[in-house]
């Protein structure tokens, strides 16, 4: 809005006066973002060093002398990009544009007229898409930019673990599966019933925020498959640095299998807590544990409760 405005600008909107002082409306803003947020984003992934830590694990083969986009600005600007809601790559040839986004990976010659300083949808699709046919990238002529999958599993769990000053005395591992919807013909998605959907059915163990493991799977796969061999991992990689911290794994009853318990009791300093489907054989032989364990409910509730009543009268 421009108050007191007494010429004629071309392109703009009149909506009268308030107050002795007019209202108008023009196109003369400048370049403007609603992505400002990323700026602040990008100051704490360089103080965690997140996507430097992601960006050793991608060897360049291309030319330097040829190169006006690194690995690492690629990389950061496909996860902050993710961060934005923009999931899909072709978003990167308008976001290419975007001058918070620019700010936020250094590149401060965008205020030039016509100055493209971001990578486009091509480019950032090389740090993901290589074909199966492609056997040695380092002569390939497309697929230059080659990723170490053991390394970027290996950086989740290091990132996890420098996360702390001293080892905990105690950490919690969650397995847990889910959906990710597809739409078209993706190879390896199937109907699964119980998401009533063709999906993935990707594999997840998080400490606490931290993702630790995310592995794609097709979801006609046991929901247990592949769990075991992925908590050796990690909790090996654990072990490295924290010998002495208690580790529970937790899951629900698609991980109570054998192999995953057996596994665990043999392990010192590793417990577990599984969930059992219901049934109602099982509700039967636990009826006097369960009926206990609500009584101590109730009473470890009642002085919590007579506590809430003395602060607050019963309408609030």
């Amino acid at each position: 809005m421009t108050p007191n405005s007494t010429n004629c600008i071309p392109n703009q909107l009149n909506f009268g006066s308030l107050k002795g002082r007019k209202v108008i409306a023009n196109f003369s803003g400048g370049r403007i973002t609603s992505d400002a947020g990323i700026v602040l984003m990008a100051e704490l992934d360089k103080k965690l060093k997140i996507t430097a830590r992601f960006a050793e694990c991608f060897r360049d083969h291309r030319n330097s002398s040829y190169v006006d986009y690194p690995v690492h600005q690629l990389l950061a600007q496909r996860v902050y990009g993710i961060i934005l809601g923009y999931e899909d790559v072709n978003d990167h040839d308008k976001l290419r544009e975007d001058p918070a986004l620019a700010i936020a990976l250094g590149k401060l010659n965008f205020i030039e007229p016509n100055q493209r300083t971001l990578a486009g949808k091509s480019t950032i699709n090389r740090l993901e898409y290589c074909p199966e046919t492609i056997i040695n990238q380092e002569s390939s002529r497309y697929h230059k930019i080659e990723h170490d999958p053991k390394e970027i599993e290996k950086a989740f769990v290091e990132i996890f673990l420098n996360s702390y000053k001293k080892p905990p005395k105690q950490i919690i591992l969650d397995m847990d599966v889910t959906d990710d919807q597809v739409h078209g013909n993706q190879e390896g998605a199937f109907f699964n019933p119980y998401y009533k959907g063709v999906c993935y059915a990707p594999l997840y163990i998080f400490c606490g925020h931290h993702l630790l493991v995310a592995k794609l799977r097709s979801s006609n796969v046991d929901p247990a498959g592949g769990a075991l061999e992925e908590l050796q991992r990690v909790i090996g990689l654990i072990r490295e640095k924290w010998q002495d911290t208690h580790i529970i794994i937790r899951g629900d009853s698609a991980y109570s299998r054998e192999d995953i318990m057996i596994w665990c009791e043999e392990k010192i300093g590793v417990d577990y807590v599984l969930a059992m489907a219901t049934n109602s054989q099982l509700k039967l032989r636990a009826s006097d544990v369960i009926e206990k364990a609500k009584i101590d409910y109730q009473q470890r509730l009642e002085p919590v409760t007579k506590l809430i009543e003395t602060l607050f009268s019963p309408d609030e």
